[in-house]
């Protein structure tokens, strides 16, 4: 899933590098829908440790995320900020207990059961948001936007340059996540995650508790969608029960598919091109979701890697496989 050959590496190297210069060229509506997909981009990345890395689909990731999103409600629910510092170890925990207690649960069941379970437990936390008035109920509520500081000292912002600042803090926090993947990939275990994913039965039968291992990967992936969910408040300062909605987990699963299953780039890709494709539909037509089910499925159709399986021509230094795909 990891990026091998130098042309891809490099390429990566260039869309982070256009990322950081985006804003001094766009104007503030496309920095604030830069942030949209950077977060989204954080939130399918978390997932792919499941579906790509471990082969568990999930459909109630979003409850993680939404998670992380109330509790930055819940500590600035007397209208003070709160640091960064904090906002996001608390988000993370949060979501990284209830993701224990999910997996713990969920994890001892397979194939289509697993996805059930997931979306039921997904569907408990939305009715718990939705059906009560914790967080505002189905209105939702405003929250106190964290702020970058640290004890008595506070980054000076003013209006506009806040979605600036939130805009580089998000990227940072993508790219920090996506290294840290990196890193747990080529480890020990995440070579067994891939052990899991292509035949648990064999990994069992090597001694490795793949229970364990999957409730590992369980909750590292929902402490991931925390720091995503801590994102959105911290870009929007809004919470309601949409934010752990099942079809949040499903656009989620839709970016890992358009950008590739077997790589670990490919749900940013997908993030980015999900967003550009959602804002391009709306100048086309008022059927937004008619214009982007038509792309993902010719997308899937014309390209089973997805958009991280387009390969450079051999001019730009790309290659071309000779015994399968490499994957990026």
């Amino acid at each position: 899933m990891l990026p091998q050959s130098l042309s891809l590496k490099l390429a990566l190297a260039l869309g982070v590098l256009a990322l950081v210069l985006m804003p001094h060229f766009a104007s503030a509506y496309y920095v604030e829908l830069g942030s949209y997909a950077l977060i989204a981009a954080m939130l399918a990345l978390s997932l792919q440790l499941l579906v790509g890395a471990t082969g568990i689909v999930s459909l109630g990731h979003a409850a993680f995320y939404g998670l992380a999103a109330y509790m930055v409600y819940f500590l600035t629910s007397e209208g003070a900020p709160r640091s960064i510092f904090l906002t996001l170890p608390v988000a993370m925990l949060a979501s990284g207990v209830l993701a224990l207690l999910v997996g713990a649960l969920s994890l001892r069941t397979r194939g289509f059961f697993l996805l059930m379970v997931t979306l039921a437990f997904g569907q408990m936390v939305f009715f718990v948001f939705h059906d009560t008035k914790i967080g505002g109920g189905t209105d939702g509520a405003f929250l106190a936007k964290p702020v970058i500081s640290f004890f008595d000292w506070q980054l000076p912002l003013t209006r506009r340059q806040r979605p600036i600042a939130t805009y580089y803090v998000a990227l940072f926090l993508l790219v920090a996540m996506y290294l840290f993947l990196v890193v747990v990939l080529r480890s020990l275990f995440g070579r067994v995650l891939e052990g899991i994913r292509v035949n648990e039965h064999r990994m069992q039968a090597l001694g490795f508790d793949t229970y364990r291992y999957k409730l590992a990967a369980f909750t590292l992936a929902g402490m991931l969608a925390g720091v995503a969910g801590h994102m959105w408040a911290m870009h929007r300062g809004f919470v309601n029960p949409e934010l752990v909605g099942w079809h949040r987990s499903a656009e989620a699963l839709l970016m890992i598919l358009l950008g590739g299953l077997g790589s670990l780039h490919g749900p940013i890709l997908g993030a980015l091109a999900f967003t550009g494709l959602g804002e391009a539909a709306q100048l086309i037509t008022e059927r937004k979701l008619l214009v982007e089910g038509a792309v993902v499925l010719l997308v899937v159709l014309a390209l089973p890697q997805g958009l991280s399986g387009i390969r450079l021509p051999r001019f730009l230094g790309g290659r071309r496989d000779k015994g399968g795909s490499d994957h990026g």
